[in-house]
């Protein structure tokens, strides 16, 4: 490691392999907490090469627990994170809105490290269990089209970085990665990242996979579609702009889609907005996010997706797996 933290420092980049071969050894236990704090810090002084973030992914795919959900044609809604926007949890509850739509869901996620409460925080405190059982994955996408995948369930090799995470509270390489490492490796993927330099990164490793793709970045710096002006939508055969006109609706101030300073008060945002109870503002959000996702995975239009993705929230049908989900893990 004090080899490859010279040449880092030094404003050298590394090889995709030797970046693999760094998170295998982090996995491994080989580095110590300063080490790897610094091998961290590093990234968040200087961009990211594309070859090193895929040597990254690479090695966590490797690494990860993964699951067999063959057959299901899922999609993941999950952004980066890292934005510094603190808006509620909108890729979590347009992941159950497009559920609702009868589009299977593989949400990957995590606690919050940068941000108050990540998707994981809010759907503990709903009572959602977290398991890599398979058995428990499958029937919970069977029965309400969604299963909540928590990150570190099955990236265990990860388990030396989480508490320097933690610790930094601050973004690093490893938000990034997580929308990529999914572990039930999803057909269909509908990412937000939080800036253009890595939506064109994203852009440029998913090209070179057989997913179906939707990358999105709104051009005043969120990880998602926030409505708040234009985003970048970057899909497999084209890229486009995006301003709230095309979903219909629009524009709206940043301060309407702020999320809760606790966990308790997200919950609270995430349970009104579920229960057809959330702002205008709060409802044309996520429906936005979950009708890009709908139109990713159903290859349709931005307004034909946000269309479908209202009726699932007025209809009920997104509460219904959100509620069917949490007794499944009583």
């Amino acid at each position: 490691m004090k080899a490859i933290l010279n040449r880092l420092i030094n404003h050298e980049t590394i090889s995709k392999e030797e970046a693999r071969n760094v998170l295998v050894n982090i996995s491994q236990g080989s580095y110590n907490t300063s080490q790897i704090a610094a091998f961290l810090t590093v990234y968040m002084m200087r961009s990211i090469t594309v070859e090193e973030l895929e040597g990254f992914r690479d090695a966590l795919l490797e690494l990860c627990i993964a699951v067999e959900l063959d057959g299901y044609e899922a999609i993941d809604l999950c952004g980066t994170g890292g934005d510094g926007k603190d808006t509620f949890n909108i890729s979590t509850l347009a992941s159950f809105i497009t559920a609702g739509a009868g589009i299977p869901v593989t949400k990957h996620g995590n606690y919050g490290v940068s941000s108050k409460c990540g998707s994981s925080n809010v759907m503990e405190f709903l009572g959602i269990k977290f398991s890599n059982d398979p058995d428990f994955l499958k029937r919970s996408i069977d029965k309400t089209n969604i299963c909540v995948l928590h990150a570190p369930l099955f990236h265990p090799a990860m388990k030396n970085v989480g508490p320097i995470r933690k610790e930094l509270a601050v973004k690093t390489f490893f938000n990034m990665l997580g929308p990529m490492v999914n572990p039930a490796f999803p057909k269909n993927q509908m990412v937000g990242v939080f800036n253009l330099e890595l939506a064109r990164m994203y852009g440029y490793l998913y090209q070179n996979t057989d997913k179906n793709y939707t990358i999105l970045h709104a051009l005043d710096g969120y990880d998602e579609l926030s409505l708040t002006g234009p985003a970048k939508a970057i899909r497999n055969n084209s890229e486009q702009m995006l301003t709230p006109e095309d979903f219909g609706v629009n524009s709206l101030d940043s301060a309407a889609i702020k999320g809760g300073e606790t966990i308790e008060a997200s919950a609270a945002i995430f349970m009104d907005v579920i229960s057809g109870k959330g702002t205008e503002a709060q409802n044309n959000v996520v429906c936005a996010n979950a009708g890009m996702a709908i139109a990713t995975a159903k290859d349709l239009t931005p307004k034909e997706g946000y269309d479908m993705a209202k009726e699932s929230l007025f209809s009920g049908k997104a509460l219904q797996s959100l509620r069917k989900l949490q007794e499944i893990s009583r």
